[in-house]
């Protein structure tokens, strides 16, 4: 990916963190409780990045094996380092973001 690309991604992420924010701060919720705990842009571009490998190559089934509930858990580890470590060797600008988001990815998250 180009850098170029890579600024569109954070341009469109940047804009969809404000929306969020917008909508909750205009919904009552005080942005002092729920900032912190939102995804950052970076954060947000791995998620896009990392749903588009998934369908690019054809990892919805070994997505659904690792997640099954009969699956150890370990298994879902493995599919997610497996997958966010592309991500982080394709873009390396993303790299820090990538290993801090290790261990505690939520592929449920918004």
């Amino acid at each position: 990916m180009r850098r170029s690309e890579l600024n569109s991604l954070r341009a469109e992420a940047r804009d969809e963190l404000q929306a969020e924010i917008e909508s909750r701060c205009r919904h009552g919720e005080d942005p002092w409780q729920f900032i912190p705990d939102m995804p950052s842009v970076d954060e947000r571009v791995i998620r896009i990045l990392r749903t588009d490998t998934i369908d690019l190559l054809g990892l919805g089934a070994e997505r659904a094996q690792a997640y099954h509930p009969s699956a150890p858990r370990s298994r879902a580890e493995e599919f997610e380092f497996t997958l966010l470590r592309r991500i982080a060797l394709d873009h390396p600008d993303l790299t820090r973001t990538v290993w801090n988001m290790l261990g505690r990815f939520d592929p449920n998250a918004a």
